[in-house]
């Protein structure tokens, strides 16, 4: 029987330990960046540029709410990771316990004697008092573990108010900025669009290149010259949207579409965002692309952004680094998807990026940092 509980005992020990990141602490540090993101909203009110001030209100709630839901998941995990190793322990700490209750039920006499003798009998007694700390040990880790378990669980409890709040402000934030670019007149104009030659060119285009390769034709008079160049930036930029890049260039799609832009896979209701300075060369619906924007960041470059549900600005105006483009589909994502996504830690809607130099598409890789790097 002894020898059956030190079996036991060391088998227990024997589990391979996994270093886990801390996904509570993950979680509480992401609703913290939702409190600072509040904080920020009211204080945006009152900025002087409300516009740049509410912009990166908006993309602290993202950042805020994409970090809570992978500490959701991360919680999820662990507390399953837990739960399964406390059931799969459950019954080994049981024939333990019960081994210890049976000898601890045995007569003294019975207990200080061994059948090889004295002999015996010290070894038993050191076995015992090896296999005492490691009993000791063992029932700390299962209380943490059970103390762990807690804690997710009312974690997660509390993750759909949390989520909420956060995505109400960040609906807030959104609202409060569209209307700051409706008000804002302050941005320098470099042409105007013909519309005329504008409605021409979409019905005529059976391409996405081949309409942005004709832009020049829609300018009523003259184009002012200089503008912003972008050629010291190559290699450096910022991705327009917060999200992962779910295709490359040249990768076909479940159809077998090949495109030479990237496919970003982006939360509901995201930011878009000039990655530089740029000029805006054609905003709204084109061909099966939804809303496109398309701006030139220097002479003969093109960034070509498709996909988005509301787009901002006027064709002609000259926009500063980080200036609001428009917003993904999704923004009034109903409440009961939002633990959802949190579970399944997927974003949801998609952003076409093409870069084009000199009428002709190139990698974006070659203009955009990645996560590879």
């Amino acid at each position: 029987m002894m020898r059956r509980a030190v079996v036991l005992c060391l088998g227990l020990l024997a589990s391979p330990v996994v270093a886990q990141e801390d996904p509570a602490s993950a979680a509480l540090r992401a609703k913290g960046l939702l409190e600072e993101a509040a904080v920020a909203l009211d204080h945006a009110q009152g900025a002087r540029d409300r516009v740049a001030a509410l912009t990166q209100t908006v993309k602290a709630y993202e950042a805020g709410l994409a970090a809570l839901r992978t500490g959701l998941r991360q919680a999820a995990i662990r507390e399953k990771a837990l739960t399964q190793e406390l059931n799969s322990a459950q019954g080994q700490v049981a024939d333990l316990l019960a081994s210890l209750l049976t000898i601890g039920r045995s007569p003294a006499p019975v207990q200080l004697t061994h059948p090889d003798g004295p002999t015996g009998t010290a070894r038993a007694g050191m076995i015992l008092s090896e296999v005492s700390p490691a009993l000791q040990a063992e029932a700390d880790t299962l209380a943490r573990d059970l103390d762990e378990v807690k804690t997710l669980r009312a974690l997660q409890q509390t993750a759909a108010d949390t989520l909420r709040e956060g995505l109400r402000g960040a609906q807030e934030a959104r609202t409060a900025l569209s209307a700051a670019i409706s008000d804002r007149t302050d941005l320098p104009t470099k042409f105007t669009a013909d519309p005329v030659k504008t409605a021409v060119l979409v019905a005529s285009s059976e391409s996405l290149g081949s309409f942005a390769d004709n832009l020049g034709q829609i300018v009523a008079g003259e184009e002012l010259e200089g503008g912003p160049d972008v050629h010291e930036q190559r290699g450096m930029l910022e991705l327009p949207v917060q999200g992962t890049i779910l295709r490359a260039a040249g990768q076909p799609d479940a159809a077998g579409i090949v495109r030479p832009g990237w496919v970003i896979a982006t939360a509901p209701g995201a930011l878009v965002t000039t990655p530089a300075a740029a000029t805006i060369r054609y905003l709204g619906p084109l061909l099966d692309y939804g809303n496109v924007m398309i701006i030139e960041p220097g002479p003969g470059i093109l960034f070509v952004l498709a996909g988005m549900e509301q787009v901002y600005g006027e064709v002609g105006q000259v926009l500063p680094a980080g200036h609001p483009l428009g917003m993904m589909h999704g923004a009034g994502v109903a409440q009961g998807e939002i633990l959802t996504q949190a579970d399944t830690g997927q974003n949801t809607e998609t952003l076409y990026l093409e870069v084009r130099e000199n009428q002709e598409p190139v990698d974006p890789d070659e203009w955009f940092k990645t996560d590879k790097e």
